[in-house]
């Protein structure tokens, strides 16, 4: 029996070591919300732009552009006060696959601006794709 956990063990730490997990999650996000004609060829070609980001040192792709961004805030800021809660912020970050379930976030009390939200959804991105 132990082999069995020991393997477990073993593909959770790559999966992790390696940030498996949040790419797919990642990935199925873009992927839902832009919701391309042909699926996988779209997911081909964000790896190969990720491939050949990371072989040549350019920056790395984003694939939620500036208007997915703001449209994704806009439909939570149904309110239209240029601010989402702190707990909209979270579930967003959550969707997008850009904030693991076991991560806490900390809630200074201030509501979250577009330009808050914009920057964090891409430093997050970042920090995954430069992990492959």
């Amino acid at each position: 029996m132990e082999a069995g956990g020991s393997r477990e063990r073993e593909a959770r730490n790559y999966l992790e070591k390696h940030r498996i997990m949040e790419l797919l999650k990642y990935l199925t996000s873009v992927l839902l919300f832009i919701r391309p004609e042909k699926p996988r060829e779209y997911l081909i070609a964000i790896l190969e732009k990720l491939r050949i980001a990371k072989a040549t040192g350019v920056a790395f792709p984003f694939f939620m552009d500036h208007s997915n961004i703001t449209a994704m805030f806009d439909m939570m800021d149904s309110s239209k006060k240029g601010t989402i809660s702190f707990v909209q912020y979270k579930e967003a970050l959550k969707t997008l696959g850009l904030c693991p379930a076991d991560e806490v976030l900390k809630d200074d009390g201030h509501a979250i601006t577009l330009d808050k939200f914009k920057s964090e959804v891409n430093k997050r991105t970042q920090e995954i794709w430069s992990a492959f």
